[in-house]
């Protein structure tokens, strides 16, 4: 299926499934699932798949107008859908025979979510430095011992990549290895229903690794690889992911913004605030402002569909200026609305909800513009 025909695709299913769930995955906090299922019933859950599994095989470029798309009718939906890819990436980047049959051919077929583990209630924001505990039983057999938080499609998806320290312990402390963890093993155990004030459906759950008995196989790459997965992969795909979620929540906001100029009218002259001038500078201001944040995504995505080396710089550059755009854009659409956007339940206001946490979520816009300058001035991108 092309792109143009796989969007297309994604916007008829955001356009009924997404947006006719997305009232109650917010008032509930409820998983979108009928989304999800939906995504994969209609064949684009293995939208970063290769085609040698049989899967999509989408860049980075599809990725951002999928969940921008996807994102433009549910924040919580985008991001799982997101998440989703994020993981299936991390494990096609290096799978072997055995990964490519037991996790990517599933994923393909719609039979199998996977998800990223990688945050951790020690480390916060750097969720890089991973202290969860992988020890070697035998040549064949690994056992994970630690706890993770904020993962999102948490105790829905199939499996989940879960990032570790070294095997060894004389590792070095750079030296983190990824695992696959299917949800069926013993040990898995996760914490209480996500309640958070917005991005409600996330099922972003802590889940702690006690005792985990894992096979070999499901090492990603090599002992020590995580480093390499968390900036070739997870970082462009993971910024990209939330990037085009949170470019859809603008959009959204910009939509239902619009819509409320248009067909307000007062009733004492019968003029519309569409004939208002100042309200017609700001929502040009407005548009201007999500669309160069566009722009600036599309233009990243597509130097890394094509190899350039300058896309780090403007995949983390995307991720930092949509927090800014998306959360300046719902504000400003509140106050355009009036007092009527402050209604309980309106869209505005979870728009607003899920905005913030824009800002927030890991690596947050402050990290991100650390590391930007540290590549600038030709700094390592982590502290020592």
């Amino acid at each position: 299926m092309s792109l143009d025909n796989t969007l297309d695709l994604i916007r008829q299913i955001a356009e009924s499934t997404v947006r006719d769930e997305a009232v109650v995955v917010d008032q509930e906090a409820k998983w979108p699932e009928q989304s999800m299922r939906t995504l994969q019933r209609e064949g684009v859950a293995g939208f970063v798949v290769p085609k040698e599994s049989g899967g999509l095989e989408h860049g980075l470029m599809g990725l951002a107008k999928a969940c921008e798309t996807i994102g433009e009718e549910s924040a919580s939906a985008g991001l799982c859908f997101g998440m989703h890819c994020v993981g299936t990436a991390v494990i096609a980047a290096k799978a072997t025979d055995y990964q490519k049959k037991h996790f990517l051919e599933p994923i393909a077929a719609g039979e199998h979510i996977t998800t990223l583990a990688l945050s951790e209630p020690g480390t916060g924001a750097h969720f890089y430095f991973p202290q969860t505990q992988l020890l070697s039983l035998s040549e064949d057999e690994y056992v994970l011992r630690g706890k993770k938080t904020f993962v999102t499609n948490g105790g829905k998806a199939d499996s989940y990549v879960v990032s570790t320290m070294g095997v060894d312990p004389d590792a070095m402390q750079h030296e983190f290895s990824c695992m696959v963890v299917e949800a069926d093993r013993q040990g898995l155990i996760w914490g209480e229903k996500w309640d958070g004030i917005g991005m409600r459906g996330n099922s972003s759950r802590s889940l702690t690794l006690d005792n985990v008995k894992v096979p070999s196989k499901n090492l990603l790459g090599e002992q020590g690889d995580q480093l390499w997965y968390v900036f070739q992969v997870v970082a462009p795909y993971f910024l990209t992911a939330m990037s085009g979620t949170y470019l859809g929540v603008a959009q959204a906001a910009f939509n239902e913004v619009r819509e409320h100029l248009q067909n307000r009218t007062y009733r004492h002259d019968g003029t519309s605030l569409s004939q208002n001038q100042l309200l017609q500078h700001r929502l040009g201001s407005i548009w201007a402002k999500i669309e160069r944040t566009r722009q600036l995504i599309y233009h990243a995505t597509r130097q890394y569909d094509s190899g350039d080396p300058a896309a780090v710089l403007t995949i983390i550059s995307s991720k930092a200026e949509v927090a800014h755009c998306v959360v300046d854009v719902v504000n400003e659409c509140m106050t355009l609305a009036g007092g009527i956007a402050y209604r309980e339940n309106s869209k505005l206001e979870m728009l607003l909800r899920d905005a913030r946490a824009a800002h927030v979520m890991a690596p947050t816009t402050d990290i991100l513009y650390t590391w930007l300058g540290r590549t600038l001035l030709e700094q390592p991108i982590l502290d020592s």
